[in-house]
């Protein structure tokens, strides 16, 4: 393009709307997971592992978030479909009071980033069972009410919408003859006469078949549904003016809204004033809370020794932290997961070892000779080492064919432990989940914590949880029994058939109990006699002997058969804890499944940005990687980009800048870097290049936010940060 101006000014040009198409790039998923692995000649084995294990997590994590928000969405779909045939078999203006717009309020929580997913569903369903008119909107794309409606008709009729500000690139697409896509006028009007003819095209097309009358009505008028995604940050002025333009056409286009609320409902009333939201029939809706969404997951993909890859208790504990202190979002936590998973098999040349029982042995026959030395450098191999006789060390270290023996051995012992340990974890957890203060905590998961970074029976807050259990009555503690019987009985693992047998006769035993304790007759008067004796008048040492006997009477009480019984219980419950809930730590080759480096966790999902930016500013070398970067002492190279320069001399001043004379420090520093006299004229003037360059280099440290501008003076800027922060 050309235009006849010849004032110097900037043109915009937009974009014709045939848009180029790009070429796909394919990436090579292994060479690049490939590329500075650890251990590469078991590399691929790994990939492919690494890869089945993600593979099922994203097919685990669907499946149960289309379980989960089966019943919500349910629910959403009968609405729906209510609305629709109240306005089929009966008058619509009438039988929805005075042109009300039916709403659903969906309350999903402040899981923001797991809302996508939510709607996505929400969409399909409404799509495959009850219309095909559906609109998502965000408030992003809806600045203004002309953007709204716009995404609205684009959405739901599948056209180029015409505004204001596209009229003259029309027309000059129009003069240059490149083909146009049918176009119509942003309005709602539009919308109900492509409703109308719709429908006069579905009952055309259905006269000549033999259809009921109120199966023909479905087909012929389905609902038209916009969904807002995220209510809260739509603009109030923008959606008051829609649901008023809306509620005039309601007559003759069956509308229906989607509120996507993350705080709570009182959002509705407090972003429309009664005059609008009088206009909509709204029906409340709550999802399933983030938190037990995150317990199912955690038991799905963790909490289970289908699932070979395990987190230890750190990892675990920055994971969980990320969730209750950042953004509650499951989606993120699953992200998480797969970051760990994809670190460990890239990092961990062992890893290999990290499958079934039975590809596991396999695995292990085909290592190489540098992976068993790594074998014998885990700290947990050489704590197994040590424990063994100077014969048996003398083997491990030379004789490779014994030690592939041995391993085979540790790992059935592995995979052995993760068998007993979650059912024995969730037995525990059953019986004090519902303790007075939670001394182990309310979630299964703050009880796995505990258990993987120490012994959790030489804990005080077990012990204490011991003492409250030894306190339960009969009913409750049955009840808690056999919810643990229930756990064990599926688990196929013998130890664990045992304490279901144990159990089971336990249970048996608290039957043929009598439901009141009997007390010995000769107790009783023990207990009654020195109490009578305290009512009387009594000197010191009288009060000291009668305490002492009622002391010695207690003490010779005798238990009730329930208390006894209830005693054995909970040894059987400690001696299973004991055997079963040891740390992962202290098992041989447990590298080989768990992942240990929260720091690279942490430094991946809750990044510092500040900190990387004083990082990149104060040492370029650890981001570019250039030679002639390399400084010491926490100087800036004269080399350095310009930003770079600028913001090291900024910290040498105070509280006020003064922009000449940073200017002139600039000027000196550059010059130097490039061997040339920073005034070669001595005229006092400035290069232009250098000036331009020290402008651009000050406004993106403004941007940044490390100075700003001031009124105190003109020629001046303000610094806004100090020391480390």
């Amino acid at each position: 393009m050309a235009t006849s101006s010849f004032s110097r000014g900037c043109f915009v040009f937009k974009p014709s709307a045939k848009k180029k198409k790009k070429k796909k790039t394919t990436v090579d998923l292994e060479s690049y997971f490939t590329d500075g692995c650890e251990g590469a000649e078991s590399s691929e084995t790994r990939f492919k592992l690494c890869l089945d294990l993600w593979n099922k997590i994203k097919t685990e994590t669907e499946d149960l978030q289309d379980e989960l928000n089966r019943n919500i969405l349910d629910s959403l779909l009968q609405f729906t479909r209510k609305c629709s045939s109240t306005r089929r078999h009966g008058n619509w203006a009438s039988q929805m009071r005075a042109s009300e717009i039916p709403t659903a309020a969906l309350v999903l929580g402040v899981n923001v980033p797991d809302h996508d997913i939510t709607f996505q569903s929400l969409s399909e369903l409404l799509r495959c069972s009850v219309t095909p008119h559906v609109a998502s909107l965000q408030a992003k794309e809806c600045g203004a009410l002309k953007h709204l409606m716009k995404r609205v008709l684009e959405r739901l009729m599948d056209a180029v919408v015409d505004d204001e500000e596209e009229e003259e690139e029309k027309e000059e697409v129009q003069h240059s003859g490149a083909p146009l896509h049918k176009s119509v006028h942003c309005s709602l009007r539009a919308l109900c006469d492509w409703y109308s003819s719709k429908t006069k095209k579905s009952s055309c097309s259905s006269s000549g078949k033999k259809r009921s009358s109120s199966a023909v009505d479905e087909h012929q008028q389905p609902p038209v549904v916009i969904i807002f995604k995220d209510l809260e940050a739509f603009n109030p002025k923008v959606l008051q003016d829609f649901i008023l333009i809306c509620s005039r056409y309601l007559d003759r286009l069956p509308l229906m809204f989607i509120f996507g609320i993350a705080t709570s409902p009182s959002t509705v009333q407090r972003m429309l004033p009664h005059s609008v939201s009088s206009l909509l029939c709204i029906e409340l809706f709550q999802s399933l809370s983030c938190t037990q969404h995150l317990t199912t997951v955690i038991d799905k993909l963790i909490l289970t020794h289908s699932f070979p890859f395990k987190l230890n208790g750190k990892v675990m504990q920055v994971l969980v932290s990320i969730f209750l202190y950042h953004d509650f979002s499951v989606r993120n936590f699953i992200k998480g997961l797969q970051l760990a998973l994809l670190e460990h098999f890239h990092s961990q040349p062992l890893s290999s070892l990290c499958c079934r029982k039975k590809e596991a042995q396999i695995q292990l026959q085909q290592l190489s000779a540098g992976d068993l030395d790594r074998i014998r450098q885990l700290p947990s191999f050489n704590r197994f080492l040590k424990e063994q006789d100077q014969q048996e060390q003398d083997n491990l270290q030379t004789d490779d064919t014994y030690l592939k023996e041995v391993c085979q051995k540790l790992l059935k012992g592995l995979h052995k432990y993760h068998k007993n340990y979650y059912p024995v974890l969730r037995c525990l957890h059953t019986l004090t989940s519902s303790l007075p203060r939670y001394p182990l905590g309310k979630q299964i998961r703050e009880l796995h914590l505990i258990c993987l970074e120490k012994n959790v029976w030489e804990s005080e807050e077990y012990q204490s949880a011991m003492k409250l259990l030894k306190m339960l009555a009969k009913d409750e503690l049955i009840s808690l029994l056999q919810k643990c019987a229930e756990v064990l009985q599926p688990v196929k693992s013998k130890k664990m058939k045992n304490a279901f047998v144990q159990l089971e006769e336990l249970l048996d035993k608290f039957k043929q109990l009598n439901a009141a304790a009997e007390l010995a007759p000769s107790v009783e008067e023990k207990l009654t006699c020195p109490v009578k004796n305290l009512q009387k008048k009594t000197d010191l040492f009288q009060l000291q002997k009668t305490l002492l006997e009622m002391n010695e009477s207690r003490r010779a009480k005798r238990m009730s058969p329930f208390e006894v019984l209830r005693n054995e219980a909970m040894e059987f419950v400690d001696g299973l804890v004991k055997n079963h809930l040891s740390p992962p730590e202290s098992k041989p080759l447990y590298e080989v499944c768990y992942y240990s480096s929260s720091a690279t966790v942490r430094r991946h999902l809750n990044a510092t940005p500040r900190t990387s930016i004083q990082a990149a500013l104060s040492s370029p070398y650890c981001y570019i990687q250039n030679d002639s970067l390399k400084s010491e002492d926490g100087s800036v190279s004269n080399a350095a980009p310009d930003i770079c320069i600028a913001h090291k001399l900024h910290l040498e001043c105070g509280r006020l800048i003064n922009l000449y004379d940073w200017l002139e420090a600039y000027s000196t520093v550059v010059s130097a870097a490039e061997g040339n006299d920073p005034d070669p004229d001595g005229s006092g003037k400035m290069d232009e290049v250098k000036h331009a360059r020290f402008i651009r280099a000050v406004s993106e440290l403004e941007f940044l936010g490390f100075i700003k501008a001031t009124k105190k003076k003109t020629d001046h800027v303000a610094r806004l940060t100090w020391g480390g922060c």
